[in-house]
């Protein structure tokens, strides 16, 4: 299969509408061809491009910054002679000077299939800001290695934040180009917005249901990133950050293990097991202990469990890593109800409402964890008409 930076390189065709336009990039570490060159190496090579800026997002265009609000600095492209511009520094949309030093965006990023996942905000607001100063963007599309399936509540009205960029719920099922169609359409925006689709890309096909596994290498998108067993568990996992248990930061697993110095894993596994079986299938489940080097429980040995999804056992169609997440957090508080299970700290540049509920677009998931007598069904009750909606939704806006 060919991505759209590839089709972009060895098709001068696709190319020949970029003449004479002054040309600039947003990437990141994983922008790379099939061969791994950098995007931006890649582009500046062409002799029929004239490439005269680049943008880079979280955690930055070649190199990473490892956390939240952790931003990263203008520079010059010591390489290209080009600047470099931060779209997660001083700013977080591009300014009118930004705007003002190219024609076309070309936007190589790829992503997770998750709304929390910043790069999916960070193309919304290039195609606010393109639709204003009247510049065109092209997508060069990516697979979403999550595949298609869709996961969770949707976000409501009033909680965009960040890392909640639209009313989709957490795990979309959109590759990049595809959700900039849908935010052209549901923004109402008259902005030139073009999607140099991938060739070959058959999110249904085992073993890789979404990435290419064998034909593609992985490269981090950030730094805690780094396979794809992770993206699978992502949709899930990420609601750790806005917990006191550790999401693995600091270990060779984040994003598949969790767990707390003072958590009984094994009781744990088994009251989920009991409250909600048919949430965990898809998958294998293991009681294990690690000890995370930075981040939260630093230097601390944490009784957890890992997620399996690089196995036999995994079933694609059946993965749930959203519910399994939050079975996990009531059976936490199922064995203890006190215990101090929400983390209450500045997350992605929001002071005044808990990471919890920006992370999932509204408190409706918090408020079902702590009712000690809601039950799965009900979680279900408000969550699958969601999903329904959105996959209908979706429809107009896809590729493959």
């Amino acid at each position: 299969m060919k991505f759209g930076i590839d089709r972009l390189i060895s098709e001068p065709a696709l190319r020949r509408p970029l003449a004479g336009k002054r040309v600039a990039l947003l990437a990141h570490p994983a922008s790379v061809t099939a061969d791994l060159t950098h995007s931006l190496d890649a582009l500046a090579a062409l002799p029929d491009l004239n490439l005269t800026a680049a943008f880079g997002p979280q955690h930055g265009l070649r190199g990473d910054k490892q956390d939240n609000m952790m931003e990263s600095p203008d520079f010059t492209d010591p390489a290209h002679g080009i600047p470099v511009f931060s779209l997660y520094g001083n700013v977080r949309r591009p300014t009118d000077a930004m705007m003002a030093s190219f024609d076309v965006l070309l936007v190589d990023l790829q992503d997770l299939g998750c709304r929390i996942y910043t790069f999916i905000t960070t193309l919304r607001y290039v195609l606010e800001a393109a639709a204003a100063h009247g510049k065109a963007v092209w997508v060069l599309d990516r697979p979403n290695p999550a595949g298609r399936p869709v996961e969770g509540l949707t976000l409501r009205e009033d909680w965009q934040s960040f890392v909640g960029a639209g009313a989709m719920p957490m795990r979309h099922g959109l590759t990049m180009g595809e959700m900039a169609r849908w935010f052209v359409a549901t923004l109402g925006l008259d902005v030139d917005c073009q999607v140099i689709p991938m060739t070959g890309w058959q999110p249904d096909t085992a073993p890789g249901y979404g990435w290419p596994l064998g034909e593609r290498s992985w490269v981090n998108p950030s730094p805690n990133a780094p396979n794809l067993s992770m993206a699978r568990a992502y949709a899930g996992t990420v609601m750790l950050e806005g917990t006191t248990l550790s999401e693995g930061r600091g270990t060779t697993r984040p994003l598949e293990v969790f767990g707390a110095p003072d958590l009984d894993a094994a009781a744990l596994l088994r009251d989920m097991h009991v409250l909600a079986p048919q949430w965990l299938q898809g998958c294998r489940m293991r009681e294990c202990w690690f000890e995370p080097t930075f981040h939260k429980h630093a230097g601390t040995q944490c009784h957890g469990v890992q997620i399996h999804v690089d196995d036999g056992a995994y079933q694609h169609d059946r993965f749930q890593p959203w519910r399994l997440q939050a079975l996990a957090f009531k059976a936490v508080l199922r064995q203890r109800a006190d215990y101090p299970l929400w983390r209450d700290f500045a997350y992605e540049y929001e002071y005044d409402r808990l990471a919890i509920d920006l992370i999932n677009g509204s408190p409706l998931l918090r408020g079902w964890v702590e009712d000690a007598s809601a039950t799965p069904a009900d979680l279900e009750a408000i969550t699958a008409p969601d999903e329904a909606a959105w996959r209908e939704a979706r429809l107009p806006f896809l590729l493959y």
